[in-house]
């Protein structure tokens, strides 16, 4: 086993960060540190279409490429589920419906992310009854 060409913390910010950049929506980070061996951390996120589902999955692979990681891509072709798979990180990204149907959330403990109208009527994410910030981030 080779050692670690980055920080975990900082993969996940990177990660974060990207998608920010890329408009994706209900983003939530799921640290499994001590708790699962598959990944130190998860990310979910949606995307509106399947075109923002593939250039979201693009750049991730690129800025995840380029901090060494060997990411394998999963779902690129069908567009409605992708996973990039960096080893210490696993992200999937969905389109609504379809994350709404497998509720990945709910296999790790956590409600669904449920879309509600904030007091100025723009649409916000909230979970256990905490709301997602502006970047759209959840933290578990």
């Amino acid at each position: 086993m080779h050692p670690r060409p980055y920080d975990p913390d900082k993969l996940v910010e990177t990660v974060i960060t990207s998608l920010d950049d890329d408009k994706a929506e209900d983003v939530l980070t799921i640290d499994l540190r001590g708790r699962s061996s598959i990944a130190d951390h998860i990310v979910i996120a949606t995307g509106r279409s399947q075109r923002q589902l593939g250039a979201m999955a693009q750049h991730l692979l690129e800025k995840m490429k380029g901090l060494g990681l060997d990411v394998s891509l999963e779902g690129m072709t069908q567009g409605d589920w992708v996973l990039l798979d960096g080893g210490d990180i696993v992200v999937h990204l969905f389109r609504p419906e379809v994350r709404s149907f497998y509720n990945l959330e709910g296999m790790w403990g956590l409600p669904p992310v449920q879309r509600v109208v904030d007091a100025v009527g723009q649409m916000v994410g909230q979970a256990a009854g905490q709301s997602i910030g502006q970047s759209g981030g959840l933290h578990a």
